[in-house]
Formats: structure tokens, C-alpha cells, sequence
């Protein structure tokens, strides 16, 4: 059989689950794990490990386009945002000459 041994921590977020419920499913044997060396390895065909990480990247290529539109009207914000203090500043400076 085909596949990938898999950590603890990246069974969990393969399956977005807890580790705590890992940990239960390899004392109730609802997985194919191995322990080498005190550390726990879960079985994953590598088929399933393919479909779950194709539909992982096109969840992620969403997430980031959403990421970057976010990062863009940030950006201007704060832009915008230094303009008026600049405007604020130069304000606040012209009537200090004029009442000095």
C-alpha cells in the first residue's frame, strides 16, 4: 500500500482535528499508526493524502487572493491615514507661525 507516515501534529491538521482526538483515535485503533522511538506516526493512503491536499491548496489560493485584496485596502488606509497627519502637522505648525 501506497502512502505517508504522518506526525501527530500534521495528522491533525491533515484531518482538522484536535490532538487530543488523535491521540483517542490511535488508543481505539481507528487509525494505522506506528510508535518509533516514543513518537506516534498515522498511516494515510497516499490517494486520500493527494485529494485532501488539492482541495487544501485551492482553499488556501481563496484564502490568500481574500489575504491580499485585505493587505491592499490596508495599505491605502494607512496611506490615506498619513496623508492627513502630514495635512494635520503642517496645520498645526502654519498656525504656531502665525500666533508666535
Amino acid at each position: 500500500m501506497n502512502g505517508h507516515w504522518l506526525t501527530i501534529s500534521e495528522y491533525s491538521s491533515y484531518r482538522q482535528l484536535s490532538v487530543s482526538s488523535i491521540r483517542r483515535y490511535i488508543k481505539s485503533d481507528k487509525v494505522v499508526y506506528k510508535k518509533v522511538l516514543g513518537k506516534y506516526f498515522i498511516f494515510v493512503t497516499s490517494e486520500n493524502l493527494d485529494k485532501k491536499v488539492s482541495v487544501v491548496s485551492s482553499q488556501k489560493k481563496i484564502e490568500i487572493m481574500g489575504l491580499n485584496k485585505e493587505i491592499k485596502r490596508l495599505t491605502e488606509e494607512n496611506n490615506d491615514m498619513k496623508m492627513l497627519i502630514d495635512i494635520y502637522e503642517k496645520n498645526k505648525n502654519f498656525n504656531k507661525d502665525i500666533y508666535a
